[in-house]
């Protein structure tokens, strides 16, 4: 397999460092084009993956990760090799996938994915969608891409919306809890470095926990309640300010945009 990067972008380098670190491909068969010379050469250096000048160049690949912003993903396509049957796998945002098959050449098989910025850390969270033509070791192409950087799930195209509102946009919504906590271990007296680290760190575990027991987060939170204790105090504040449909919303607003997003 000879895959084309197209878009060397940050979330195509962490797609492509992780497949060659957990030895799904290797560094020879990658390749990367991207307009600014810069992010080819970020590319090549955190790859160890050779970079081409010209979009055309990468004609003798069999595997195509694009991912070029929405706008320039028209242009990408259709400089494609029109007599091969290649595989195309797109983390663009909100072009669907007849959208894809449309400015693809006939031949192509598409999935569509829906990665995370965590992804950059090693602990992603997408999901993608199988186009018509695209077969079960295209499946496995994908899947072996996305789980080298966290997990992997497919799913119907119908669901990558939800996707979009719950691990797509759910990193910024975490991000503000965390900072949320911090506000408020600083509040009781820690100092802002300390209580960042512990907030973090507690958000990790807590994840790690509902991870790795399969354990239903509610039971696991009432293992922290005792009768009358700090735990179950600080539980109902929450409850009272509205932080459980709070979030509940934040996702159906994100998940909402993203439906907008792909008809316009």
């Amino acid at each position: 397999m000879e895959i084309g990067v197209i878009g060397c972008g940050k979330m195509g380098t962490a797609l492509i460092t992780g497949a060659i670190r957990s030895g799904a491909i290797e560094a020879s068969k990658v390749h990367g084009y991207d307009p600014y010379p810069a992010a080819a050469d970020s590319f090549r250096e955190a790859t160890g993956a050779s970079t081409v000048a010209e979009l055309d160049s990468l004609a003798n690949c069999d595997t195509y990760l694009l991912c070029t912003k929405p706008q320039q993903a028209a242009e990408a396509l259709g400089a494609l090799p029109a007599n091969q049957s290649s595989l195309v796998i797109s983390i663009a945002a909100g072009l669907s996938i007849d959208w894809l098959q449309k400015h693809s050449p006939s031949d192509s098989r598409i999935i569509r994915c829906m990665p995370n910025t965590p992804a950059l850390v090693g602990e992603g969270a997408a999901a993608f969608a199988l186009g018509q033509s695209a077969t079960t070791a295209d499946a496995e192409t994908a899947k072996t891409l996305l789980g080298s950087v966290g997990i992997a799930l497919e799913v119907p195209e119908i669901q990558l919306d939800a996707v979009t509102g719950l691990s797509g946009s759910g990193p910024a919504f975490v991000f503000m809890i965390i900072e949320a906590l911090a506000d408020g271990g600083v509040r009781a007296g820690l100092p802002r470095a300390q209580a960042l680290e512990l907030a973090a760190q507690t958000v990790r575990g807590a994840a790690t926990m509902v991870s790795e027991t399969g354990m239903h987060p509610g039971a696991l939170k009432d293992q922290v309640a005792s009768p009358g204790g700090t735990t179950i105090a600080g539980i109902s504040a929450l409850e009272a300010a509205g932080l459980r449909s709070a979030l509940i919303e934040a996702v159906a607003a994100a998940t909402r945009r993203s439906i907008e997003l792909g008809h316009g």
